[in-house]
């Protein structure tokens, strides 16, 4: 059973050091490991390559009969940890960045409170992870459809909204229109090159606009595009999360209310997690908490 495991780890990650680093061991002891497995069945299961190692034919057959020991016996612990007397054990949560911040990071402390045998590594990632290669227990995502192949729950519908000082407003004036940001100061994404392009939907009638914007300010993170905002920069668009708390506190104000940007990052955000029967309780509880919290949330 050692060596399927090792076997399915290999294959799952695509590389020997790769799968040692996870499982503890060297590279030489997971080399040793699969040759003593392709030994004892007597078949060669990976051709390597000093690039790349790929299946064999009988390796890709072999592979998925372990793999499905391997989640038998996951399942198996599982099963145990369900009657462990309470939640125990770290869980691995990675979040996107600005909504780790606002959104998870300050319900954190209560949940601690709550479950004092879990504890909570908490990973600020913009970029996509994977359960498995990432040694992730649970991520969030925010997009129209959760991915096929995990199990999701829905916590928070994700806004943005088009904000600016009264400042910035004052010297360049309100757009009234879609059409009138292209005669303002912009404040957007940029990760890619159409990030200029905003895409606006109006709330009532459902009629969709593009239009290219430009501005003296670009950022990928939202935190740094409010502070340009609070500069009276420009107009910028922002997560309803991001702006909350300055539009409660009147430092900034909605513009084009009316109409809802839909270009980028907006959708639900999801916590994802392994389509397992048998959660651990640990990420059972985490999974209950923010959706029970986050559910009390309200959108703009």
């Amino acid at each position: 059973m050692p060596y399927m495991s090792v076997f399915v780890k290999v294959v799952e990650l695509g590389s020997f050091s790769a799968a040692a680093e996870q499982l503890g061991l060297t590279a030489s002891a997971v080399s040793r490991q699969m040759a003593n497995l392709e030994s004892a069945l007597s078949v060669k299961l990976l051709e390597r390559t000093t690039r790349k190692l790929r299946l064999t034919e009988v390796g890709a057959e072999v592979f998925a009969r372990c793999q499905d020991m391997v989640e038998a016996a996951r399942a198996v612990q599982e099963i145990a940890q369900r009657f462990v007397s309470s939640p125990q054990g770290l869980v691995k949560l990675s979040v996107p960045k600005a909504f780790g911040k606002r959104i998870i990071s300050p319900l954190v402390p209560e949940f601690l409170r709550l479950y004092p045998q879990v504890d909570v590594q908490l990973i600020l990632n913009d970029q996509p992870n994977d359960l498995i290669s990432d040694d992730l227990d649970l991520l969030i995502r925010i997009t129209d459809t959760p991915p096929l192949g995990l199990a999701a729950r829905p916590l928070l519908d994700v806004y943005h909204v088009l904000c600016a000082s009264e400042h910035y407003l004052a010297q360049a004036g309100t757009p009234l229109h879609p059409e009138d940001l292209s005669h303002h100061s912009c404040i957007y994404l940029g990760e890619t090159p159409g990030d200029n392009r905003w895409q606006l939907r109006h709330a009532h009638s459902g009629e969709k606009i593009t239009v290219s914007v430009k501005g003296r300010m670009v950022s990928n993170h939202s935190e740094v595009r409010l502070e340009a905002v609070l500069a009276h920069l420009g107009v910028g668009c922002l997560p309803f999360f991001t702006a909350a708390e300055a539009l409660a506190n009147q430092q900034i104000v909605e513009v084009l209310s009316d109409w809802r940007y839909e270009t980028t990052y907006h959708g639900k955000a999801w916590i994802l997690y392994p389509p397992n029967r048998y959660l651990p309780p640990k990420c059972r509880a985490l999974i209950d908490y923010l959706a029970s919290k986050l559910s009390q949330a309200t959108a703009p």
